[in-house]
Order: C-alpha cells, then structure tokens, then sequence
C-alpha cells in the first residue's frame, strides 16, 4: 500500500528584532507573526522619566521590557519557521540582547529617520557578536526623508550590510525585511566557505 506523500520537515530559524526605543520592533512582530504575538509591555510611568527618554515618541504609553515572540511559517523555496525574538529598546535592558541573540541566524535593526542614532548601539551589538544583519528603516509619518546613502553613512557599516525602508505595520513590507535577512545570511555564509576553501 503506497503511503501519502508527508509533509517536508520545516527548518527552524531563531531571529531578531533590534533598534532604538520605540522604532517599531513590537509592531513589526505582530504585524507579520501567524501566532498572537507574545509580548512583554507595561506601561510607562513617571518614574521612568528620568531613565526614558520619550523624545520623538512622546506618545508612547507601554514598552517592552524582557522581548516579544512571534512565529512565522513559509513554505518556499522551503519549508521553514522563523522564529522572532524582539528586544527591549532601552538601554537599561541592553544586558538581555545577548541571550536573546544566542543561537540566532541573523538579525533585523529597525530604525527610525527621527532618531537614528538611538539604533545605533544595535548596529555595533551586531557587529561585535558576530551576526549577519540588515538595517530597516521604519517610515513613520511625518518623518523627513533621508536617502540610504545618508543612512548608511550615519550608522557606518560596511557596504555588505543590506538597508532598506518599510513599514513596521504591513505584513507584506516586514516578510521582505526577513527575507532580505535570509538571503544576506545565505550569501554570508556561502562566501565565508569560498574564503575558507581558498
């Protein structure tokens, strides 16, 4: 008796999701995750006035303070689930990105024209541990335009590192981030093994 054809296995992937407070990383998961989005929010509070500042985010009324989860799953060119871990964007929970980025495939710093330096600790995070990443820049209204050359000149990466522009709240804009991450580490990777083969 011929069995059905089973399904592929999916590939697991781990990525993340990093920047500046209030950039869009929250949003950016729940824009795209097939599952409700787990999320780590409380609300901001006068306390916090002196450790958060809200400039160009005025207003803001919750914020992340472990990560958010979210799930993805495409079936071309293969199977595979992307698993999303976003990070707290203040600096007094910077210690936490580490682990979050253990183990992970690549990863994602959304940016902000308004305040790009605020994802800027994001970029060099990435640069130091070693993990391919792109840049996104979240186009929020209002915003004044920036080219890509001026952006990539103000974070100082090198030319490889893929930039690009979207909109944090369509699921269609953040699926061409990720995917653009996932080609970048490909193409990492497979010129990594050319160097090594030399």
């Amino acid at each position: 008796m011929t069995q059905p054809p089973q399904p592929a296995e999916r590939a697991v992937l781990k990525l993340v999701v990093a920047g500046g407070f209030g950039v869009g990383k929250t949003t950016a998961i729940a824009a795209i995750s097939d599952i409700p989005p787990l999320r780590t929010e409380e609300r901001l509070t006068s306390q916090g006035e002196t450790t958060d500042s809200l400039y160009g985010v005025e207003d803001k009324t919750t914020t992340t303070v472990a990560f958010d989860f979210g799930r993805v799953g495409w079936d071309v060119p293969e199977p595979v689930e992307l698993y999303l871990f976003g990070t707290p964007g203040q600096p007094r929970f910077w210690s936490f990105w580490h682990d979050l980025a253990l183990g992970a495939f690549g990863a994602v710093v959304l940016a902000d024209t308004r305040r790009l330096a605020s994802s800027f600790p994001a970029a060099d995070f990435f640069e130091q541990f070693g993990l391919p990443f792109v840049i996104a820049i979240n186009c929020f209204p209002g915003a004044a335009p920036r080219s890509l050359d001026e952006i990539r000149e103000a974070f100082d990466v090198d030319a490889g590192v893929p930039l690009m522009f979207c909109d944090a709240r369509k699921a269609d804009s953040v699926a061409g981030v990720l995917l653009t991450l996932v080609q970048h580490v490909v193409n990492t990777a497979s010129d990594d093994s050319a160097l090594l083969d030399a």
